[in-house]
């Protein structure tokens, strides 16, 4: 792969924009989760003001409703950042009520009558 493949040196930039994806459940608000998550950005002063951080709902999974958070930061910072910011969600959200849903399933049991298992 490396001699067939472009290789980025993401290092070799000045920024690089963070990457989260953040669930919540399908009966939380998402405005209210959305402003949540604008307030953790804007707090961070390592989150650079332009290109503006991106919030928006990404997909509307089998167990959440999916969102991006996606600010800019200086390319030594992105690590830090990263983490921090994946602790001020989980943290922010529990007091706020925000729940982040862990994947499941509902399994149906169907019981079979007499009828079925003798015919």
């Amino acid at each position: 792969m490396i001699t067939s493949n472009v290789i980025i040196n993401v290092t070799a930039n000045d920024t690089r924009r963070v990457d989260l994806v953040i669930g919540i459940s399908y009966d939380d608000e998402i405005t209210k989760a959305k402003e949540i998550l604008t307030g953790i950005i804007n707090a961070d002063k390592r989150v650079l003001p332009n290109p503006a951080p991106q919030i928006a709902v990404s997909e509307l999974a089998d167990s959440s409703v999916n969102l991006v958070v996606r600010p800019w930061v200086k390319s030594e910072d992105y690590w830090s950042v990263y983490f921090d910011l994946t602790e001020k969600i989980k943290t922010t959200f529990d007091k706020e009520g925000i729940s982040i849903p862990s994947p499941q399933q509902d399994v149906h049991i169907i019981a079979e009558t007499e009828e079925r298992q003798e015919g």
